[in-house]
């Protein structure tokens, strides 16, 4: 595949963003990586090198193809699990951007198998709830990293049509119509994982049902920007209108 043309500006600024607020938000640490589709080439991904999120600086943005494969020279090693991203893209047209987490209110459920359900309106887009994958199914026992096109592959299958994905002692992966979106839902992920464990500690849980689920999601999804805004000045990156 040839290098498609360089993309907007913008997106990759807006990518460098995402790193640093879902460091903020305590989704990522010095592990974890967000992607988004090039904005002229749908078949082209752009992701930084192997680096800690809250240090993305624009040159470390790459080009990445459907393959996982870097387009052009990428600044010091590629992310080991691109792999997520890149196969993740390949079957979900309707996805634009991923985020890989290893957020730690989310891990216990995936260890248990217990699906996150949402809990309240702010999740509505886990709707009738995560998916779940198990490596061992297709790695047998492995460090539990995706780190090939055929495990990205048995990932995204597994994740459906979902809107997030469990990994069985590894964390979870969200996906989204947009950056912001996919950052947003990242974000209310582990918030939910969080309010779903305690709420679970008390009782009988009443989840939001899967009609209501997608109401709230519809409502939010008019409203990230408002968030999005508010993570951006915390970082202090914009000044308040």
């Amino acid at each position: 595949m040839s290098r498609p043309a360089a993309p907007d500006p913008a997106l990759v600024r807006q990518l460098v963003l995402a790193n640093r607020i879902l460091y903020a938000r305590g989704v990522v640490d010095g592990f974890g990586h967000v992607s988004v589709r090039h904005n002229s080439a749908p078949g082209v991904f752009l992701l930084s090198r192997s680096r800690a999120p809250a240090l993305v600086v624009e040159s470390d943005i790459g080009c990445y193809d459907l393959q996982g494969e870097p387009l052009g020279e990428v600044q010091g090693n590629p992310y080991l699990e691109r792999f997520i991203h890149s196969e993740i893209y390949r079957v979900r047209p309707d996805v634009v951007a991923v985020v890989h987490s290893h957020s730690p209110s989310v891990i216990p459920f995936g260890i248990t198998g217990q699906r996150l359900r949402p809990v309240f309106h702010m999740s509505g887009f886990l709707g009738s709830g995560s998916a779940h994958f198990e490596i061992r199914d297709s790695a047998g026992e492995s460090d539990l990293l995706i780190r090939s096109p055929e495990l990205g592959k048995a990932l995204a299958s597994a994740m459906g049509n979902c809107a997030c994905v469990l990994m069985r002692g590894h964390g979870s992966t969200v996906a989204g119509s947009s950056l912001e979106q996919a950052v947003y839902r990242a974000v209310y992920t582990e918030v939910n994982a969080r309010l779903q464990a305690e709420a679970m500690k008390l009782g009988t849980v009443t989840y939001l049902t899967e009609t209501e689920g997608a109401l709230a999601a519809a409502s939010n999804d008019a409203q990230i920007g408002r968030a999005w805004a508010l993570w951006e000045h915390e970082l202090g990156l914009s000044a308040p209108p």
